[in-house]
């Protein structure tokens, strides 16, 4: 898709959404830079698709360096994702845009760099980590001080306040040691990417999980914070570790005991996790594994390795055990994957 294209998408899709009508069925994934425009009309052009069409405001760039951003979006039932990187920039919400927003509450991640915000006369903390919560009902203005990652969540006010009534006490900032936001931040990192977003089954899935995880971030409480935390943070959690994991194949110390630390849970935990999705943290990294080694053996790019030398690159410090693995979980020998391979290259 053009940038043209993407462009016209963009503006089809985003404006109901701005209405509070978003779609209740199908998923939609696009990416923009500025790259794509004329450098003339680079700032024109961003400041009505991403300003004006994406967060409903006037975009000022800031400083005389060249502007430029690159944003995906991604619009899920009840839900919008947009996440990039950006030229430090204002972006102004005027009471005038407020009133014809839809009904739709904002958290707004920092990835890197540094921001502040402004809401109600009150200006607002959102450090790397941590996150800011805004609704699009009221003037506002969001500065990107220096070159920046953002993740941008903007959700329908009726289906957050379903499960988080007093949402509107949570407006503000959200703190880096909010284990909610920690989890929701990761969540989010693993699905927004990944192509089950466009597959319909799945995406309603998605979208409940994110809500959720949103809902105990802005202080879901009593019985509707045990419903999110039945419905999703199990989940969550799990999708965050095999993210985690599958960073982590080629290392010799991957363990339930090293993944537990880094999500400051107990190794037992991690294990249950597993039980519950129906595997094992072992039958998971081992098919990992040997997908990994599967795909290093297809591509040519990797045709300057032996076998011995991919299967340690996939974590594999057997060799013997690698080959025996690969044969019962493929029918083939390695050998015999990568000479199939090699009439394509």
């Amino acid at each position: 898709m053009n940038a043209l294209a993407r462009a016209c998408v963009l503006r089809r899709w985003w404006p109901p959404f701005r209405r509070g009508q978003m779609q209740d069925t199908g998923s939609f994934r696009a990416q923009i830079s500025t790259r794509d425009f004329p450098e003339e009309k680079r700032i024109d052009r961003w400041r009505e698709i991403f300003g004006r069409s994406v967060t409903n405001a006037d975009m000022e760039p800031i400083g005389d360096a060249p502007f430029h951003a690159n944003v995906t979006f991604n619009l899920l039932p009840n839900i919008s994702i947009a996440a990039g990187s950006h030229s430090p920039a204002h972006y102004r919400l005027s009471k005038e845009m407020a009133s014809r927003a839809g009904n739709v509450v904002v958290i707004a991640l920092l990835r890197s760099g540094a921001a502040s915000f402004t809401q109600f006369g009150e200006e607002l903390t959102g450090g790397v980590g941590g996150a800011v919560a805004l609704t699009m009902q009221a003037p506002s203005t969001t500065t990107l001080l220096t070159e920046g990652n953002f993740i941008r969540l903007a959700f329908e006010q009726p289906a957050l306040a379903a499960l988080a009534p007093n949402y509107a006490a949570s407006f503000g900032s959200i703190p880096p040691n909010s284990a909610a936001l920690n989890l929701l931040t990761r969540y989010v990192d693993v699905v927004r990417n990944d192509d089950a977003l466009g597959e319909p089954a799945l995406m309603q899935t998605v979208a409940n999980h994110i809500l959720d995880l949103a809902a105990l971030t802005l202080g879901a409480s009593g019985d509707s914070a045990e419903f999110a935390r039945q419905r999703s943070a199990t989940a969550a959690r799990l999708a965050s570790i095999k993210s985690d994991i599958l960073h982590a194949l080629s290392r010799s110390d991957l363990s339930t005991e090293m993944i537990a630390a880094r999500h400051g849970i107990s190794p037992r935990y991690v294990r249950k996790l597993f039980e519950l999705s129906g595997s094992s943290f072992s039958a998971y990294v081992l098919a990992e594994r040997l997908a990994k080694a599967r795909r290093m053996l297809i591509h040519r790019r990797h045709a300057q390795l032996n076998i011995t030398q991919i299967a340690h690159e996939s974590g594999f410090g057997d060799v013997s055990y690698f080959n025996r693995a690969f044969r019962r979980h493929f029918g083939a020998t390695p050998s015999d994957i990568r000479a199939a391979a090699r009439p394509a290259w």
